[in-house]
Formats: C-alpha cells, sequence, structure tokens
C-alpha cells in the first residue's frame, strides 16, 4: 500500500535537484527575443515526463566532448515555462496563485509539451473556478479549444453554453469580437432564450462593430455604407427569423436596413407584414412566408426531390406539416471518379477542405441506395473530430425519396472525422466512414456509434462505394 504522506517529500528532492547547479546535463532557451531565459535541466526527467521534449531529445543526444544538450523552445513565455518546469519536476501546481490569462497560456504550453494529464485538470479548474471570466472572453476561450482538439472538456462547455445560454455570450462586453462563425452558432442556437428583435439588434451591433467607420444611425448612411454593411452580414442574415418579428418590431428595428436584405428577402418580408391576415397566419404558422422550390441540381445521383427532403432536415421541418421556406442553392464541389488509387480522396480534400456547410451523396456500389450527411463546419485534413450538434447522416433506398432514413447526431464531439487519407466521414471508423483498403475498392462502412439511428440494415457492414458528390449549401440571399 502507497502512503501519500510520502510523496511531498519526493516532489520536495526533485525540486531541489533542479535547483542544483551542479548536475544539470541540458540547458532550454526559452522565449523570443528580447525575453529569453536559459533554463537548467536533467535529460532523463524530461525524458519520462514529456513525449515533446523526448522527441527533441532524441535528435539531440549528447556529444562525445561532453558538450552540454542545448534546446530552444521559441514559443512559450519564460515565467510560463518555468511554471511548467517546477510542475514536471515537483509534480505541483497552485493554480489559485495565477490570473486566469496565465492559466490559459499554462494550458496552451501543456499542450505544446504533451502534457496530457495536466490538460483536463486545467480544464477543469477554468470550467469550475473562472465561469464568469471565460463568458466575458469567450470569444478568446472559444477560438483557443477549437485550435486543438486536445482542449476537449473546454469544447464541451463551449458547445453547451451557445446551446443552452447564448444569451450570456450576446451581452458579454466582448460581443462585438467574437469571430463570424461564433456569430452565426449563437444565431442557430439561441432557441428561446432571447427574442428574435434582440438577436437582430446584436447581429446589427457586431457588424457596425467590424466597421468602425459607418455611421451609428442608418439615416446617415451612404450606398456604399449599406453595401459594406451587406456584405459583412451577408452570412448571418439567412439565419434571423424575421416572420418572429411584430410588424412593429420589423418597421422600427428593420425596415431602416432593408438595403441589407437582398430585395427578394425584403420584398417577402413586407408582403408577409403588410398582409391583412397577418395576425392569423403569425399564429399558425410562425416561420413561413412561402413555400420554396428548390433550384435545379448538377448531379448525377441524386434529384430535386431529394434536395428538397435533405433541406426539410437542415432547417428541422420534420413535420410534413411544415413547409420549406428557405431556398438552397447545392453547389457542386466535387464529384468523385470511380478510378481506384490510395489516393483516391486527396482531390476531395483539395477541394473540400475549409468547406462549411457540405451535403454528401453517396452512390453504393451493387445496390439501390444513396447515402450520405450533412457537415455544417468545415472539413479538414489534421486528424481531428468536427464538432457540431447539428449534423447528420441519412440513406434512400429502392431508388424512392419515401423509403428515407434520418440519424442525427447525438455525441457532437465528434460529429465528423477529418483525416486526409478518408473521403467525408461521420464518426471515426463508425457510423459512415469512407475509407481505402489496400488493393481493394474504396468502401463504406457503418457502425452505429455517434449518431441516433443505423442507416443501413446491420451494424459493422462494409460495402463497395461507387462514387459520390459533395455540394455547399447556399441560400437564396446569401
Amino acid at each position: 500500500m502507497v502512503d501519500n504522506k510520502l510523496l511531498p517529500k519526493l516532489s520536495q528532492n526533485l525540486l531541489e535537484i533542479l535547483d542544483d547547479e551542479e548536475y544539470y546535463d541540458i540547458t532550454i532557451e526559452v522565449g523570443n527575443d528580447p525575453d529569453v531565459k536559459i533554463f537548467r535541466a536533467h535529460m532523463i526527467i524530461l525524458n519520462y515526463r514529456s513525449p515533446y521534449l523526448r522527441r527533441i531529445l532524441s535528435t539531440n543526444k549528447k556529444k562525445n566532448d561532453e558538450t552540454l544538450v542545448h534546446i530552444k523552445l521559441p514559443n512559450i513565455l519564460p515565467e510560463i515555462f518555468n511554471v511548467i518546469l517546477r510542475y514536471i519536476y515537483g509534480g505541483k501546481l497552485t493554480l489559485e496563485e495565477y490570473d486566469v490569462s496565465n492559466i490559459i497560456k499554462i494550458l496552451v504550453a501543456a499542450n505544446e509539451l504533451s502534457l496530457q494529464e495536466l490538460i483536463p485538470y486545467l480544464e477543469t479548474f477554468l470550467i469550475e473556478n473562472k465561469k464568469s471570466w471565460i463568458e466575458q472572453n469567450f470569444d478568446l476561450i472559444y477560438q483557443m479549444s477549437f485550435e486543438s482538439n486536445s482542449f476537449l472538456e473546454l469544447q464541451k462547455y463551449c458547445t453547451n453554453l451557445i446551446s443552452k445560454e447564448p444569451n450570456k455570450i450576446f451581452n458579454s462586453s466582448n460581443f462585438s469580437s467574437i469571430p463570424e462563425k461564433l456569430l452565426i452558432t449563437l444565431i442557430q442556437s439561441h432557441h428561446h432564450q432571447m427574442s428574435e428583435i434582440q438577436v437582430w439588434e446584436h447581429v446589427i451591433k457586431w457588424g457596425l462593430a467590424q466597421n468602425p467607420e459607418l455611421p451609428s444611425d442608418p439615416t446617415n448612411f451612404s450606398k456604399d455604407d449599406f453595401n459594406t454593411l451587406k456584405n459583412t452580414l451577408q452570412q448571418c442574415i439567412p439565419y434571423i427569423k424575421f416572420c418572429n418579428l411584430t410588424s412593429k418590431e420589423f418597421l422600427k428595428k428593420v425596415k431602416p436596413y432593408r438595403k441589407v436584405l437582398s430585395k427578394e428577402l425584403y420584398n417577402d418580408l413586407l408582403e408577409y407584414f403588410l398582409d391583412n391576415d397577418y395576425d392569423q397566419i403569425k399564429k399558425s404558422e410562425p416561420h413561413i412566408v412561402k413555400e420554396i422550390k428548390p433550384k435545379n441540381i448538377d448531379s448525377k445521383i441524386i434529384t430535386n426531390q431529394h434536395v428538397k427532403i435533405i433541406s426539410r432536415w437542415i432547417d428541422r421541418l420534420e413535420n410534413t406539416a411544415d413547409k420549406l421556406t428557405n431556398s438552397y442553392e447545392f453547389k457542386l464541389l466535387y464529384r468523385d471518379t470511380r478510378d481506384f488509387t490510395l489516393d483516391r480522396f486527396k482531390k476531395f480534400h483539395e477541394a473540400c477542405d475549409n468547406k462549411s456547410r457540405t451535403v454528401t451523396v453517396i452512390k453504393v456500389k451493387d445496390r439501390k441506395e444513396i447515402h450520405g450527411g450533412y457537415n455544417p463546419i468545415e472539413w479538414k485534413s489534421d486528424n481531428s473530430y468536427g464538432i457540431t450538434k447539428d449534423s447528420f447522416i441519412f440513406s434512400f433506398s429502392n431508388d424512392s425519396t419515401e423509403n428515407s432514413v434520418l440519424s442525427r447526431v447525438n455525441d457532437e464531439t465528434k460529429a465528423t472525422w477529418n483525416d486526409r487519407y478518408s473521403g467525408p466521414s461521420f464518426g471515426k471508423y463508425s457510423d459512415l466512414f469512407l475509407c481505402t483498403t489496400f488493393g481493394d475498392d474504396a468502401k463504406i462502412f457503418y457502425r452505429k456509434k455517434h449518431y441516433e439511428k443505423q442507416i443501413i440494415g446491420s451494424n459493422d457492414e462494409l460495402l463497395s462505394l461507387d462514387f459520390f458528390e459533395v455540394f455547399q449549401l447556399f441560400r437564396a440571399n446569401d
């Protein structure tokens, strides 16, 4: 039985070794000019405590002339590395001694040095003790946490806050500095936390903040001013549910900015709010302006009828009585060939990486089936999970749109998988995964794991891929 009372003495002795100037065998140059500091350490301890330093040391063997090994860590501040180094030796880190900005820097440094056991400890401390700071600096935490797939707890916290309490981010002092992608996510997620007019006012506030040269009063806008604001907000406006506004809100808050909207959208809204039966329609069909028909699609796999169904799923219109009110253009980004190569998916990544709001449709070889998925976020090639609560996978069978299966993601932290050697994949080696096998055709692997339903009859099935297409979606007024 280990007596934990003995560990403090061990920690103390190891820190004494760090402070001893006699037995060190490596020097570490940390920081960039003019803030640079040289640390003395011991290779044996660094080797076993940090996988990152172990890799560096493996290429910096001690020379026969007894010259000390010298390595450089320019991306870490000296004062932060001092904290990390004492943790490496003594296993102690008293976070109460540091302000939040330094804890964030320690977290980033721990990730760079591959101190994996330290990362969840730091994340938990921030989430449990610094919620107010996170909410006020949400843009910083959000951007930092999603730059690496190591910060899973912070990613989950950010996703939950967006979904459950978006008003805290809308009302934070740093709201105007959040990135566009985060703003769009907030607009989509606000649900009943804020009224639609409050969302619209925050979107205008954000747009004006991105263009501080614009007048604060739209009555003073020039034509160029309206075009500037329109270009800034063009990706956000399609997500505003204008039909949830009252006629007075539309008149006072939206009409002054009418030139920011497309003519088609503004005319539809004007007709909607001037309709004599407005009050009755508002109560019975709050999201409806008019039924929208999809544009013709350039596809060898799906038809306009498939497009209409997929569009309804994207807008979560699963009640057949709800009419489609968003017109989506399915722009073909990539069409796969049937020619097999081990690097078959390279061209997919070249065409589709960094593209968001994509629909993948897949033709299964020798079967009358179409499978696919919707990914609202970007594809990448960095061996990371894509995190979103809005993705889904689907199937159509027997050449019929009536025989369909829709399966929404239930583990948003593993919604998609970004691997340069795989095709568009929903889940890692699971729900809908496109892969190649040496000497064989490309395959589609199915295993229910991160999504609600199995989209084919049996689990762990491996089917042959005929070919696939990827489309990027644009709304009518994008």
